[in-house]
């Protein structure tokens, strides 16, 4: 999903209050308040967010309304296409995920990275796969996520480089009520694919939590055949003309990093060491999921 780089910091003064919430349509734009930290999320996106507050994203932004002595108030809205307008339109102040070096946005240092996994029930015959080359996956039953666009993810891009084109099960990234986000690890549990491609945090939550042992094999940082990345770095995004912001939650992510990671790991993210990523114009261009926007969307149901 992304590339990346108040006005003064928020204020120190305020009790950290219980969790307020608000439809992003509902509320009028307004610059950052003292005292509160407005963080746009979505309310239904496991493992990164959802309104009970059980999401990664979730206790991340807890963390740092805490150690700002600021009130948390969320702004609710679907993680797709058009996200970062809400944060540029001054609805809310703070996106928890942003790719690094995103250009509609102001990104602190990534704290973390992460990438593609393939995902395999532990008793398969192809738990011991660890790349796309692999000939098997040419008679395989593969389930990836599918985008409601021509484009698609990197690793459904590149499984086309190797001959991987008539074995595919799309599982929608417009999911809603019947449609969700974990029903491609399902489909692997159940036995309806053989293997999964998905985005490392989405696999590492749900496949913990199956019932049946499933196996998370990392793909590689970059498919040499494809040429295209398949790990990402992941920073937070304020408004791009916010510096004393970004600096101040810099600050936070560097005082608090360990806690940060922690919280990752609760959670089954797979993380990678940060590396700097290609800025060159060359660089293949590629969709990033993650509760990072352009992945994940939800359709409305009348």
């Amino acid at each position: 999903m992304f590339r990346a780089s108040l006005l003064r910091p928020l204020a120190f003064s305020g009790l950290f209050g219980a969790l307020a919430a608000a439809p992003a349509l509902a509320q009028r734009p307004s610059p950052p308040q003292p005292g509160l930290l407005r963080v746009c999320a979505d309310p239904d996106n496991l493992p990164f967010s959802n309104q009970k507050g059980e999401g990664f994203e979730n206790k991340i932004a807890e963390l740092i309304a805490s150690e700002w002595k600021s009130k948390l108030e969320y702004i609710w809205y679907p993680v797709r296409r058009g996200y970062f307008r809400i944060l540029n339109g001054m609805y809310c102040d703070l996106i928890i995920q942003a790719p690094g070096g995103l250009d509609m946005a102001g990104t602190t240092n990534p704290y973390y990275r992460s990438g593609y996994v393939l995902v395999t029930r532990a008793d398969s015959k192809l738990a011991d796969i660890k790349s796309l080359a692999d000939p098997r996956l040419k008679k395989a039953r593969i389930g990836i996520t599918l985008l409601p666009s021509d484009e698609q993810l990197p690793p459904t891009q590149a499984l086309s480089h190797y001959g991987v084109v008539g074995n595919l099960r799309g599982y929608s990234a417009m999911y809603n009520e019947e449609d969700r986000p974990e029903d491609v690890i399902n489909g692997v549990a159940k036995g309806e694919v053989d293997v999964a491609i998905v985005w490392g945090p989405l696999a590492g939550y749900f496949a913990t939590r199956s019932p049946v042992r499933l196996r998370i094999q990392p793909l590689p940082d970059r498919d040499s055949v494809a040429d295209l990345p398949f790990r990402y770095n992941i920073g937070m995004a304020v408004r791009r003309r916010e510096g004393a912001l970004r600096d101040s939650l810099q600050g936070v992510i560097e005082r608090k990093g360990p806690e940060i990671q922690r919280i990752l790991k609760d959670y089954g993210v797979p993380v990678f060491p940060i590396e700097q990523e290609k800025e060159e114009d060359d660089e293949p261009k590629a969709t990033v999921p993650s509760s990072t926007p352009a992945d994940t969307a939800r359709t409305s149901r009348r």
